[in-house]
């Protein structure tokens, strides 16, 4: 039952951090880069402030998943590198974020590989 739970978790804040940013899209004329961005930088600043790893350790990947979870982890990132050295505090949330990146980069590679490409219709 613990794990039900978990998922139930982790799909109500991954929803509900979707559900805002599809509001954004729908309500205002903001684009959908500015509105990526704004996510990217409010988990830079949430983690900044320390809020940020309470909503992880609620909800798991719910929070970590969408873009604010890629901008937690960079800050996290130099954060840490910080403790160290400046260097470290520069290279720190690109070594924290690397395996998302390098994920995506290899998926999207296969993927491009098996799908044709087609440019959308308006």
């Amino acid at each position: 039952m613990e794990t039900v739970f978990m998922f139930i978790k982790a799909y109500a804040v991954g929803g509900a951090i979707c559900t805002i940013a599809q509001l954004l899209i729908n309500y205002t004329k903001i684009t959908s880069g500015k509105i990526l961005v704004s996510f990217l930088l409010a988990g830079v600043a949430l983690e900044a402030v320390g809020l940020y790893q309470y909503l992880v350790d609620f909800a798991g990947a719910g929070a970590t998943v969408p873009i604010c979870g890629f901008g937690y982890l960079l800050a996290k990132g130099a954060i840490e590198g910080a403790k160290e050295s400046l260097f470290k505090a520069i290279t720190g949330g690109l070594t924290a974020t690397s395996m998302g990146v390098t994920a995506a980069i290899v998926f999207g590679y296969i993927f491009a590989l098996l799908f044709k490409s087609r440019s959308k219709m308006n």
